[in-house]
């Protein structure tokens, strides 16, 4: 049995999203007792679900109750083909398909949830070009708030990306991937055992699902596909790679060409030491989450100091006021 909450920790419930007749379940953890200040809208990669964001493997590892209990909603959700959805979309959706139907269960999620200051996208793996997806819709012409960053769901608009476990080059041949139905290579999803809770990996079994068809072929066009994807996001944008991240190229000439097509976005990238691809279910969870957090804060930095007015300058004339310090 997973250890039990600490004491006062933010609770996590089950919801469910209507995105125009589709149902997207998840989970939803709020701060106890005060508006959120921002929101954070978890999306998991392939063959996952959205309990990879909650893991129960040990106290403070789970990004709902960690984000809770700095002040924010944190919003997990099982991605279109997965969970609740799953019966509607039976083989998935396409890229193009997920971001519309993302983007309709946020927007009538804005209608009875305060969002606070905007929203955080959080995506692990495959999740990731879901996010990035997502971010260039909304840099154009996206729901809620019309061109620019400042449109999306919620008031704040999209305030940022932050994804891990995906770049732009595989690092194994296409028919060595999972959706290519090759041969499961745990060793590449967790790295090193030591990296992770005793529990992690019984509790990891129970996370698992399908990867829907449509999903699973479009996978293997991401590289093609991620150029256009990221010509059209205008918001900062985060990469994190663990230490031992084994499905995607991140040397510096990949980074590199990662990075390049975000040429309307800021960019950072980061290393996560003492990690696997699995990321948010090793003992590494709660550092890489205070990271996104501490991210979402850089993100509502920028957007302040955006929008506030120039000041007048001082006057010149001033006089020097002395103070007695005696």
């Amino acid at each position: 049995m997973a250890p039990a909450p600490p004491p006062g920790a933010p609770g996590v419930r089950a919801v469910t999203l209507d995105a125009d007749g589709i149902p997207l379940s998840g989970l939803l953890a709020l701060p106890p007792g005060a508006a959120p200040r921002a929101l954070l809208v978890a999306l998991h990669g392939a063959g996952m679900s959205a309990g990879y964001f909650h893991s129960r493997a040990r106290p403070g590892l789970s990004l709902l109750e960690l984000g809770a209990s700095l002040g924010h909603a944190v919003l997990a959700l099982d991605r279109p083909g997965y969970g609740a959805s799953a019966a509607v979309l039976p083989e998935g959706q396409d890229l193009a398909g997920q971001t519309a139907t993302l983007l309709a269960a946020l927007d009538g999620f804005a209608r009875v949830q305060d969002f606070g200051a905007g929203t955080l996208l959080v995506a692990h793996s495959n999740g990731g070009r879901l996010a990035l997806s997502a971010a260039a819709a909304l840099g154009t012409d996206g729901p809620g708030g019309g061109p620019g960053p400042g449109g999306g769901p919620g008031p704040g608009g999209l305030l940022g990306v932050d994804v891990s476990g995906i770049a732009r080059r595989f690092a194994v041949e296409p028919g060595q991937l999972p959706v290519s139905g090759g041969r499961v290579q745990w060793r590449r999803h967790w790295g090193a055992l030591r990296f992770y809770p005793p529990d992690a990996f019984r509790l990891g079994q129970e996370l698992l699902r399908p990867v829907p068809a449509v999903e699973a072929r479009e996978i293997l066009r991401w590289p093609e596909t991620y150029p256009s994807v990221a010509a059209r996001v205008r918001v900062p944008v985060r990469f994190t790679f663990a230490e031992q991240e084994q499905w995607w190229r991140h040397d510096r000439a990949a980074v590199e060409e990662l990075l390049a097509p975000l040429s309307m976005a800021s960019t950072e990238v980061a290393r996560q030491p003492g990690a696997g691809h699995n990321i948010s279910l090793g003992w590494a969870a709660r550092t890489y989450h205070l990271r996104v957090l501490s991210f979402l804060e850089e993100c509502l930095l920028a957007r302040d100091v955006a929008r506030t007015p120039v000041p007048a300058p001082p006057d010149r004339d001033l006089k020097k006021v002395d103070v007695d310090l005696t």
